[in-house]
């Protein structure tokens, strides 16, 4: 027996859940991997076993060879192959993934969704002279939401409203709790409005003057972040910041999700999309500083 293939067992032994991927459950390094992580940790927290095979090319190569599979990521389950992003996903809205983990089966209780009768309306022009087609809804993890036209695999939920059926996966389902979707005419162009009440709420806009006051308030502070260079720290920053830096990302994606944060650059545009990326993981109370460190020196 190879090394390789030893040092492959072991991993295997040593977890009853086990998936090679590209990156680590924090920072995925591909889609496939990424999405894969996002299931087993709604499913199991942190409770798996991992290997990142872009920093071992022994493994990259050798785990394709052990499983006879040709690509990554790869789940284990009790050191069988259960399969790739696509095998796993399937099995995910299924069931089957719950009943292989032993767990419960997954709520398919469909959600409940508004739409105006305006909505209603466009969506059917859009959807045309459909035949073996349905009406999809997708709502991904930042709540990017959008309509498709596919065809069943028979796993999905499947929500009524009015004549309209819509079908989507579980994660979808959860998330759409709530939906309220109108048609809108504006000077920009119209379309579909969606309001989503399970969607974290918006990045608030914090002025410096209300900054200082916090700061110096009773209140918990919140944590700052500087997303400048360490150069453009060095010369200054706002009171309490610290560097967003790979590690501090890390650190701040393991806090509660309740943690007050601000985000800080020069002039509050950088900072802004920094913002943006936490509110979309789940935090819900995200705050930009306006006008920047520039704003902070007057």
């Amino acid at each position: 027996m190879s090394k390789t293939v030893e040092r492959i067992e072991q991993m295997l032994d040593e977890n009853s859940v086990f998936l090679f991927m590209k990156g680590n459950p924090m920072t995925p390094m591909c889609g496939f991997s990424s999405n894969t992580v996002k299931i087993l940790k709604s499913l199991l927290g942190d409770q798996f076993g991992y290997f990142n095979v872009l920093e071992d090319p022994e493994i990259r190569e050798g785990i394709k060879v052990y499983g006879q599979w040709p690509t990554i990521p790869q789940l284990y389950v009790n050191k069988e192959l259960i399969g790739g992003n696509d095998i796993i996903t399937e099995m995910f809205n299924s069931g089957e993934l719950h009943e292989l983990l032993g767990l419960e089966q997954p709520d398919r209780t469909p959600p409940e969704i508004t739409i105006s009768s305006e909505a209603v309306t466009h969506i059917k022009e859009g959807m045309g002279d459909v035949q073996d087609h349905q009406l999809f809804l997708s709502i991904d993890d930042d709540f990017n939401t959008r309509f498709s036209l596919e065809q069943p695999k028979g796993y999905e939920v499947i929500a009524n409203v009015g004549d309209l059926k819509i079908f989507m996966d579980i994660g979808t389902a959860k998330r759409a709790k709530g939906l309220s979707i109108s048609w809108v005419d504006e000077l920009q162009g119209s379309g579909l409005q969606v309001k989503n009440p399970n969607e974290p709420p918006q990045v608030k806009e914090l002025s410096v003057d209300e900054l200082r006051s916090w700061l110096a308030s009773d209140t918990p502070n919140p944590k700052i972040y500087d997303v400048r260079s360490e150069d453009k720290i060095s010369e200054g920053t706002v009171d309490n910041a610290v560097r967003l830096d790979k590690e501090m990302i890390k650190k701040i994606q393991e806090m509660e999700k309740d943690t007050p944060l601000v985000f800080v650059c020069q002039v509050g545009q950088s900072s802004m999309a920094a913002a943006e990326f936490f509110r979309k993981k789940g935090f819900i109370k995200v705050y930009n500083l306006m006008g920047g460190f520039n704003a902070w020196l007057t």
